[in-house]
């Protein structure tokens, strides 16, 4: 697996996530955090790959992760997001949500805001299993089935949703500004509008039939209406949230739990998704379609799997193809990003052309080089 750079950090990483760089500038990105899980001592870690994060050392290689600054963590990372360039927003496992402040003058990471009991039982802490930003909103959601709403700069709660849900709430993310989208235990997608009066979701979507646990989900960035989500039976789902409550795409992906999936931010043709099985996988177009077959029926879609790919370009036209369900000419190719391994791939995120992991296995993979 050519351009790839391996580092072994003697922890279990359960996220990862690139710092955000300017939309206007053609800077790659070269700052990711990493939070930790399943271990003694579980901390968020900031690490670079650009011109700060270069050893001398004749051991470390050019491009290696290098580590900026670290603290500790109370409880499993099992969320983390950038707000904004400075401060990171993590989800624990004992229910607290934490703004940490990462100073760059002197590369160290600082507490700057904690809800300590954001998700709780009556009479015991409940995991909070996700957070989302929109700077300077903040939503977080829990075992506990509660939807919270917090802002950077208060130290209050702006709004709770106390039982939004009956089974755990496994992820969220932002529609739009006042609409949310989580997904849970049970398999369903919920649609929440925060300027709807009561603790009722504004629609409610589900695979019929089984009720699988959904782990994660993620929305087309230019379409809004267009999500991704990904659970226990390793099945990559694609809905249109206008249209009915079954998914519009279906496809086999992994063998055991997808953890994450995400839309490439600016080039939403191509998609990523890891798992419990160990894999990490790029889906794209192929050259000869101009429809994403994720909108086509997952049935007749075939799916090649190949250790190369080549570059397939910012095609536009990609975009708006999302919508068009009823081509049965394209097909999907997959890529697999990652040697194999046994370990789970818990985390992933693409930003520009670089890609980010991490793994049970105590790594942290990183791909400068991603075909886009």
């Amino acid at each position: 697996m050519e351009g790839i750079n391996a580092k072994y950090v003697s922890k279990k990483i359960s996220k990862t996530r690139w710092r955000p760089v300017s939309s206007s500038s053609l800077q790659q990105p070269d700052i990711f955090a990493t939070g930790s899980w399943d271990n003694e001592d579980n901390s968020i870690s900031i690490w670079s790959i650009g011109e700060n994060g270069v050893s001398s050392m004749d051991d470390e290689f050019e491009g290696d992760p290098q580590l900026l600054c670290e603290y500790k963590h109370n409880g499993d990372v099992l969320d983390l997001q950038f707000l904004d360039q400075d401060r990171i927003v993590t989800a624990s496992s004992t229910g607290a949500v934490t703004i940490f402040r990462h100073h760059h003058n002197s590369q160290s990471l600082s507490v700057s805001q904690l809800w300590e009991r954001a998700h709780h039982y009556p009479c015991d802490n409940a995991p909070c299993t996700g957070v989302v930003c929109n700077s300077p909103e903040i939503v977080s959601v829990g075992e506990d089935g509660r939807i919270m709403l917090f802002r950077a700069d208060q130290e209050g709660v702006l709004c709770t949703i106390e039982k939004a849900d009956s089974s755990a709430i496994h992820a969220v993310t932002f529609l739009r500004t006042t609409e949310i989208l989580t997904v849970n235990s049970i398999g369903q997608l919920k649609l929440w509008d925060f300027r709807q009066p009561g603790n009722v979701p504004s629609q409610i979507l589900s695979l019929t039939g089984d009720r699988v646990p959904l782990h994660c989900v993620d929305r087309h960035p230019n379409q809004q209406h267009i999500v991704a989500t990904g659970g226990q039976d390793g099945m990559l789902c694609i809905w249109d949230v206008r249209q009915g409550n079954m998914p519009i795409s279906l496809m086999e992906a992994h063998t055991s739990e997808m953890w994450e999936v995400h839309f490439h931010p600016s080039n939403p043709g191509h998609l990523f998704s890891c798992s419990e099985d160990g894999s990490l996988l790029h889906w794209e177009t192929s050259s000869n379609s101009d429809t994403p077959s994720f909108l086509q029926d997952g049935r007749n879609t075939s799916i090649i799997s190949r250790s190369a790919i080549a570059p397939a370009g910012g095609n536009q036209s990609l975009i708006n193809a999302w919508l068009t369900g009823n081509s049965s000419k394209g097909h999907l190719e997959t890529t697999h990003m990652l040697p194999s391994q046994m370990l789970s791939v818990n985390s992933l995120d693409v930003l520009g052309q670089c890609l980010v992991c991490g793994t049970d296995g105590e790594a942290i993979y990183v791909n400068r080089h991603v075909p886009i």
